[in-house]
């Protein structure tokens, strides 16, 4: 299988005089820490961690990818604290240990990049009295929350572990929510001078002179005596010595006199942008929407108002009970007289809670529907203008000084644009017509135009989140630029009712991190060859080099909870070390403005065996990257029915390199130890991210940039739906997402990421206080398993037989047609069924063309794998 062919970037060049990081001096004793004491004892088994290493990879992502995120939970301290030490002084200095230590800026974008192998492998021999390498015990951190490879062991040998069609990689989530969180040091990291790895548990340290070895290049290097200690046990009384994951915090001084308080949900200013082109039925539900996220809103966060059509109104919290608003002309850009005057008149545009919400609430009800006789996708929208209003206010006086300077907002603010159609009117618009004859060259010209203005955004800490509504097409590749680049989501709602509100509360919650640096490092020729996610590869002179840095390096567009990248490797030869040693940096300042350095090392056993290998394979981590290299390649409908070609073949692929040939039989056997990998694909290719089950391109390519950023577990989701049965007593059983499910008497949950379908079976439906119980029960499930997920899925239900009963039909897999042995094997419940329940289930179903699982296994010539 061919993957997307890596580019070249440039080898950044080493700075005239070598700048390494300030190393604080430190006397002979263990250094402080904001950690638990008794976690040294039990450094035998450390938390796990992870971290690439010399990379060659370039930076996919297509175009528009939405951040992904989910809300964050309120938090009295700007970090979190082991369970030892629950109430630290936040920004107290550790003593001498106590040094600046500063995030790089990052911008955002996506862009198919490559950086070549450059690396330099030291020869360096470890002396006598080196620590050694952690023993097996002490644990590989093969269960790190923030890291999950494809594999937990590498093969030895480069053309198998190379072999495209299975490929070998990991998850990264580096600004996951764990409890309890990374060890805590307050001081700044020490960092191998060759390379710029950062010093961790697996590395050799010379207790006698204090020098470590680099796990990365292999290099030694000084620690100015700081880890000279009597005995290896010593070590451990530091963090980044016996933990695998590690947070270096330094307190930002970008704003001088923040203090963050105890409630801090929503640290930045929120201004609401409201499209003023809805009828009647779409505003009473945005209005309702709109009420019930104002009231959610913590008191001390700020919000702001402002409607859009053909001009722009920017509502005046000063009034008292009046509705006032100042009205801009939404035809070009606010000039800088026109902000100032804003800025510096009397009008109170930004305001907290307690002090405006029944403002808030008088300008919701004052909302008017729209007027005129136009139809929907031909009114006029300035959405553009809107926003540069908006982040032009946030901005406040900082407009007055150079660009280079940029005002502090004690977090991350957020513009939620709530959109009933295309922005048609001023700058960064689209005629109101594909039609018009200059269309492409227009929509080409406010792609890059909104793309501009969310980099804009970006650098002014400002997210801008674009939830759309309604049946008017709203112009996705458009709008997609300007939530991507500002490091924002673009949702499209059935309507503005509930789960767009439940969305607009989310996304208000949601902790961002902001000026995001993502580094990987691997050892021993590993080389990353492609990552997927939410950034864009780092310039050269965005970041610190080092002498032979090698590491690939990422601008974060933000740093959210439920983002995750996929990192694709290679090697480049045969593997002779006995372990590969991984290690992923992200450097970010948080909402509290307090600068951190997340450092995750890992390592991983390699082996010469292939079934050790196989046996060791990740299957739905494995699927899950296979379905982000794919989806990634689906740009448009034709791409997408070249990718579900790709899936055959790469199956195929697997089978012919790792499986064997059936005996007597021209016929392959899936290898057994990835059982459950072919039905992933198999429901990739069916299902919405590539199949046709969705009517509109705009939706397929929403839901696709989603998947592209998405966390694992909301992946998974996405990629292969979870089935779940209601039982009699209200217990609840999971089973195979397949079309034998449907079951007259029975009540189904389907779980598809952004949706969760209920379906009451014909028979069950039919007996009135059972059903209400069940539909109770599945409702409440469904709330449970989409409880903490952004964006909130639409919670859907209907009876069998019902027109809308085809959005859960067409998700599960047509097993019905196979045999009867078969589909005991693969759906054990049916074996309680009674024969005449069987009877009844097989005469429900509607034959169509689509192949079975089983059936498309023999269509490639392949043994389907036994149910694992």
């Amino acid at each position: 299988m061919e993957e997307t062919p890596p580019g070249q970037r440039p080898q950044p060049q080493p700075p005239s005089a070598h700048a390494s990081p300030p190393f604080a001096q430190a006397p002979f004793t263990p250094p402080p820490r904001v950690f638990s004491p008794g976690l040294a004892a039990a450094r035998g088994t450390p938390s796990p961690g992870s971290g690439p290493g010399p990379a060659t990879a370039h930076l996919s992502t297509p175009p528009g990818p939405p951040v992904f995120s989910s809300p964050l939970r309120p938090a009295a301290v700007p970090f979190r604290a082991t369970p030892a030490s629950p109430h630290p002084v936040p920004f107290a200095a550790s003593g001498a240990y106590s040094s600046s230590s500063s995030a790089t800026a990052a911008t955002t974008g996506s862009l198919p990049t490559s950086s070549a192998p450059h690396f330099l492998n030291g020869a360096a021999t470890p002396h006598g009295d080196l620590a050694s390498a952690p023993p097996p015990l002490q644990g590989d951190g093969l269960d790190n929350p923030y890291v999950q490879f494809s594999a937990n062991k590498v093969l030895k040998q480069k053309k198998l572990l190379n072999a495209s069609s299975l490929g070998f990689g990991a998850l990264v989530s580096p600004g996951k929510d764990v409890s309890p969180g990374p060890e805590i040091v307050e001081r700044d990291a020490r960092r191998c001078l060759n390379c710029g790895a950062y010093v961790n548990l697996y590395c050799d340290v010379q207790i006698g002179s204090g020098q470590w070895q680099c796990v990365i290049c292999k290099k030694l290097n000084g620690s100015e005596g700081e880890f000279v200690v009597s005995s290896k046990q010593d070590l451990l009384h530091w963090p980044e010595l016996a933990s695998t994951t590690v947070d270096y915090v330094q307190v930002g001084n970008r704003r001088p006199g923040f203090v963050p308080v105890s409630d801090t949900r929503v640290s930045g200013p929120i201004f609401i942008l409201i499209d003023e082109c809805l009828d009647e039925a779409h505003l009473q539900h945005l209005q309702g929407s709109l009420h019930a996220f104002v009231d959610s809103l913590p008191p001390t966060a700020k919000i702001g108002i402002i409607t859009y059509g053909r001009t722009v109104s920017v509502y005046d919290f000063s009034e008292g009970a009046a509705v006032s608003a100042d009205v801009l002309p939404g035809n070009k850009s606010p000039t800088h007289e026109s902000l100032k005057a804003l800025i510096y008149g009397t009008g109170v545009y930004l305001s907290p809670i307690h002090a405006s919400l029944p403002v808030a609430h008088t300008i919701f009800s004052s909302l008017r529907p729209y007027q005129l006789s136009v139809p929907e996708v031909s009114r006029d929208r300035c959405v553009g203008a809107a926003v540069e209003v908006a982040l032009g206010i946030i901005q406040g006086p900082s407009v007055e000084l150079s660009r280079g300077i940029i005002k502090r907002s004690g977090g991350n603010c957020r513009i939620l644009v709530c959109a009933g159609g295309p922005s048609t009117f001023g700058p960064g618009s689209v005629p109101h017509s594909v039609k018009h004859p200059n269309y492409a060259y227009l929509e080409k010209t406010a792609m890059k135009w909104m793309e501009s203005l969310g980099h804009e955004a970006q650098r002014h800490s400002t997210v801008v989140d674009i939830f759309c509504a309604g049946q008017c097409p709203v112009r996705v590749p458009v709008l997609q630029p300007l939530a991507k680049c500002s490091g924002g989501v673009l949702l499209v709602h059935d309507d503005f009712g509930e789960a767009f509100g439940v969305n607009l509360q989310r996304a208000s919650t949601r902790a961002a991190g902001s000026h995001g640096l993502f580094e990987i490092r691997c050892s021993d020729n590993m080389l990353v060859t492609q990552v997927i996610g939410p950034g864009e590869e780092a310039s050269p002179d965005s970041h610190e080099t080092f002498k032979h840095d090698s590491s690939f390096c990422i601008q974060m567009h933000s740093v959210e909870e439920t983002q995750s990248f996929s990192v694709s490797m290679e090697t480049k030869g045969d593997i002779k070390s006995d372990f590969v040693f991984f290690q992923f940096a992200v450097h970010y300042s948080d909402i509290y403005q307090t600068e951190i350095t997340r450092v995750i090392t890992m390592r991983l056993q390699t082996v010469d065996g292939l079934s050790a290998y196989l046996s060791s394979v990740q299957q739905d981590v494995a699927s899950v990257i296979i379905g982000k290299r794919t989806v990634l390649r689906a740009r448009t409908a034709s791409d997408a029915i070249d990718m579900r070609l790709s899936i055959d073949e790469r199956v195929k692929d697997i089978a012919l390199k790792f499986g064997t040939q059936a005996p007597k039989s021209k016929l392959y056997r899936f290898p057994k130890e990835l059982a459950s990998l072919p039905e992933c694909l198999f429901h990739l290719k069916r299902g919405p991210l590539l199949g046709s089950i969705i009517g509109h391109e705009d939706e397929r390519s929403v839901l696709r940039n989603l998947f592209l950023n998405a966390s694992f577990d909301l992946s998974l989701r996405m990629l292969a739906p979870r089935c779940i049965m209601h039982r009699e007593g209200g217990t609840f059983e999971e089973l195979p997402a397949y079309d034998l499910v449907m079951q007259s008497n029975a009540a189904v949950v389907l779980d598809h990421g952004t949706d969760i379908f209920i379906w009451l079976g014909a028979e069950l439906a039919a007996q009135e206080g059972q059903s209400a119980a069940a539909l109770a029960a599945c409702r409440t499930l469904a709330e449970e398993l989409s409880e903490q997920r952004f964006p909130a899925p639409r919670i859907l239900s209907f009876k069998q037989g019902s027109s809308q009963a085809r959005y859960f039909v067409s998700r599960l897999i047509p097993a019905h047609k196979d045999p009867t042995y078969e589909q005991e094997s693969r759906f054990p419940q049916l074996r309680t069924l009674t024969p005449e329940q069987r009877a009844r289930l097989k005469s429900s179903f509607i034959q169509f063309d689509d192949h079975s699982f089983c059936e498309w296994m023999r269509s490639l010539k392949l043994v389907p794998p036994e149910p694992s």
